[in-house]
């Protein structure tokens, strides 16, 4: 039985021009001791799924539809007393976009990591002890507790933000962009101390980027989401070594290749309005590929065992007669 199963989630905000659907019947599977890769550009939704599943919504947010299981666990019919308590970082944790700004500069490192501890009435001794023990599992020395924020590099702070997050041993970790402010050497470093939790401790991961390469080095499958929706789901080898959508075709063309003398071609356009109605496929405006079914919402199909794809092209009363 997989760890977290998400069914037709759908989060809608209230803006001035109306409502916005930023996730629209997303639905995926999470194994026990795996990592799921979601990517896409920025504003197509990720971060919204993200706070979905920590019940994290802005006042303008709601959830208007799907079913989130956790340990085969209901969510949804939680209230939210119960699942702040009862469910986020201690089951399900997140580690936020930039969030190594997030820590005060005037509190030690080891007061803010102890912080949910102390809330939940445990002693001076045992919640110093706890806090040694996650710095200590990040690779943080323990005396890292003593020490502020800005004596910190962008790493260690990273670090401790993970550490927060660890703090009541969730079997869930949902990442957004965790090594986005990162340079390379530092980024290599976080990606290996989360590769070192995955395997040892069998966390599972829910990682949040734009970054392909990143998502390869993690994930035991991606999923491709444009415009609320998912593109594509399958495999981390079979999405990014035979893409079957052309979304995901159109990201991995952008990106350079130390093997091939092509240049990166560029994703021309921006993805649509989700205030607007959007009659048929949300892609088909930037796709060079469309044809006359794209005008109709494309239907989401199994490519293979395992690996599904959001196109017209994979249906085979629809598909074009000629090769495109």
């Amino acid at each position: 039985m997989a760890l977290l199963e998400v069914r037709d989630l759908a989060l809608e905000y209230t803006t001035e021009r109306g409502p916005l659907r930023a996730v629209d019947g997303i639905s995926f599977d999470l194994a026990e001791g795996e990592a799921l890769g979601i990517i896409g550009e920025s504003g197509s939704g990720k971060t919204s799924l993200a706070i979905a599943l920590m019940r994290l919504l802005p006042r303008n947010g709601t959830l208007v539809g799907g079913s989130i299981r956790l340990g085969g666990d209901e969510l949804t019919e939680l209230d939210d007393e119960t699942y702040r308590t009862a469910i986020r970082w201690s089951r399900m944790a997140m580690v936020f976009q930039g969030a190594m700004h997030s820590l005060n500069p005037v509190v030690r490192v080891g007061d803010q990591v102890g912080e949910r501890l102390r809330a939940d009435g445990l002693g001076k001794s045992v919640v110093k002890g706890r806090v040694d023990e996650l710095l200590t599992r990040v690779g943080l020395p323990a005396s890292t507790a003593q020490r502020y924020p800005h004596e910190l590099s962008g790493g260690m702070k990273q670090r401790v933000m993970v550490a927060t997050a660890l703090t009541h041993d969730p079997p869930l970790l949902i990442l957004d962009e965790p090594t986005s402010a990162l340079d390379v050497s530092i980024q290599a470093q976080i990606m290996n101390l989360l590769k070192e939790l995955k395997a040892e401790r069998r966390i599972s991961m829910l990682f949040i980027t734009h970054d392909l390469a990143l998502a390869s080095d993690l994930c035991d499958s991606i999923a491709v989401v444009y415009a609320g929706q998912v593109r594509e789901l399958g495999s981390a080898e079979r999405v990014l070594g035979a893409p079957a959508d052309p979304y995901t075709q159109r990201l991995l063309a952008s990106i350079p290749s130390l093997h091939d003398s092509s240049p990166p071609d560029f994703l021309p356009g921006a993805p649509p309005d989700l205030r607007e109605s959007i009659p048929g496929c949300r892609f088909a405006a930037r796709c060079p590929l469309a044809y006359e079914p794209c005008g109709e919402p494309p239907p989401y199909l199994e490519v293979e065992p395992g690996h599904s794809a959001r196109c017209w092209r994979h249906d085979r009363r629809r598909a074009p007669q000629e090769p495109a």
